[in-house]
């Protein structure tokens, strides 16, 4: 696993951890890195990456030359093992409220489907966003991906870059065969995690279509019979916002085939500020073999909750709600999951509804 941080003053990029509050049975030197937007320096960012670990043990662990002892829970090695997935999470009061509610739900890894801080720029904002995820995100996986206001786009320097995104939240690409920080995968119990970048190029010469490619060739679905895709701007959407949009709409002109083939289960995405679950589709109608969008961009952003859907709703969609709030998906075993969906109603989590995935491999689609 690895461990990323931000000091305002120069300490050393180690990790101290073991399996007593101690925290002193191994220790793991890594890497510090800053950069600098226009007048704005980051500081000290530092990556220590840990292990091999346990599966479903507690460690402790310090950081630097601190004395503050952090726990982390690493994920099981066998079914079940649950996720929580959010996207367009940002930093306001309903944030907060989403955030408790996450960590309740006793998850094992979270996935953010961009739109991580609403930084839009303003670097500051990355720091007030670490500080409020601290709690959650030092104690189980956060694994994420970019949306459009994490991009760097107000310098010609900086322009359709991620800059603070790319040094602050660095995920596994190179251990999955990736150039580029913004489309990865990874392995958890029998789980592959595809994750993508909406703001990348996608089109059929792209890198990221032909990492996309490989990484799809080589899956053994008797090892992970579950295939989970994430991206920011949803290719399926019944919200009279964000219609005809390019990164979705050739997006999927790209990338829909591949998914397809492939047997992907489950496609998150985030962008609308509303919950939207479809039924498993392909090329704009239902099929039993494709997969089945959900849309969860509704974390607690401070543009408010997308007002209109169109009416009536698409045959596809079967399920919608203006709320904010997050998702679970408990993966019981090879061919079944539990998607859960619980909206912020008066700072409460309430489920909104409860849906069983059969996977694919059992849908007799192979």
């Amino acid at each position: 696993m690895r461990i990323s941080w931000v000091t305002i003053i120069p300490t050393p990029a180690t990790v101290r951890y073991g399996l007593t509050p101690s925290a002193d049975s191994f220790n793991v030197t890594g890497v510090t890195n800053s950069y600098r937007y226009l007048l704005y320096y980051s500081g000290p960012l530092h990556n220590v990456v840990v292990g091999p670990l346990n599966p479903n043990t507690v460690y402790y662990y310090r950081l630097g030359d601190s004395h503050k002892v952090y726990t982390l829970k690493t994920p099981p090695s066998k079914f079940p093992i649950k996720f929580a997935l959010v996207g367009d999470l940002g930093q306001t009061e309903w944030t907060k409220t989403t955030l408790e509610h996450i960590y309740k739900s006793d998850y094992d890894i979270l996935l953010l489907a961009g739109d991580l801080s609403y930084a839009d720029t303003i670097q500051e904002q990355w720091e007030t966003f670490g500080r409020l995820v601290e709690p959650l995100a030092s104690q189980r996986p956060w694994m994420v991906t970019t949306g459009d206001h994490d991009v760097e786009t107000m310098s010609f320097l900086h322009r359709k870059a991620f800059t603070a995104y790319n040094k602050r939240w660095l995920m596994p690409f190179e251990e999955s065969g990736s150039d580029s920080n913004q489309y990865y995968s990874f392995d958890v119990v029998g789980v592959h995690i595809i994750i993508l970048g909406s703001y990348t190029n996608f089109d059929s010469n792209s890198k990221q279509y032909k990492w996309l490619q490989g990484d799809l060739h080589k899956l053994d679905r008797g090892i992970t019979p579950w295939i989970v895709v994430m991206f920011h701007a949803p290719w399926y959407n019944s919200n009279t916002l964000h219609q005809g949009e390019y990164e979705s709409v050739e997006m999927k002109a790209s990338l829909e085939d591949l998914f397809y083939q492939a047997r992907v289960d489950l496609v998150i995405s985030a962008h609308i500020h509303a919950y939207e679950r479809f039924t498993r589709v392909y090329k704009e109608k239902l099929d039993r073999c494709g997969p089945l969008y959900i849309t969860i961009g509704d974390g607690g952003n401070r543009d408010n909750f997308n007002p209109y859907f169109v009416d009536p709703p698409p045959e596809i969609s079967k399920f919608r709600e203006r709320s904010f709030g997050h998702g679970t998906l408990k993966v019981v075993n090879a061919t079944h999951a539990l998607w859960t969906w619980i909206r912020n109603d008066d700072d409460k989590p309430v489920i909104s509804e409860s849906h069983w995935i059969t996977s694919l491999l059992s849908n007799l689609c192979f």
